[in-house]
């Protein structure tokens, strides 16, 4: 369960860097929408996406340690049962 909230609060996090890299004020307005409520309901939309994509990757990274873990488990084992049947 901690290692869900620390992923869910990392996605959170790099979600904010990336809104406040996006965010108009930074490019001066010069894309700024028709209305200010559009552009708050695309920021929104966006940053709630981002976090899903962020939880989905981090999820995956584990997944993909966890894979790797096991094959150098194996490995080790492997070897060590081979090292052993070369003794008398």
């Amino acid at each position: 369960m901690r290692k869900r909230a620390v992923d869910f609060w990392l996605s959170v996090a790099a979600s904010v860097a990336a809104t406040a890299l996006s965010w108009p004020y930074w490019r001066d307005f010069n894309y700024w929408a028709v209305t200010k409520e559009m552009w708050y309901v695309y920021f929104i939309g966006g940053f709630l996406l981002s976090i899903y994509v962020f939880y989905a990757f981090l999820g995956a990274l584990h997944t993909l340690f966890e894979h790797d873990a096991l094959e150098h488990a194996e490995a080790a084992a492997k070897s060590a049962g081979n090292s052993q049947e070369a003794q008398p």
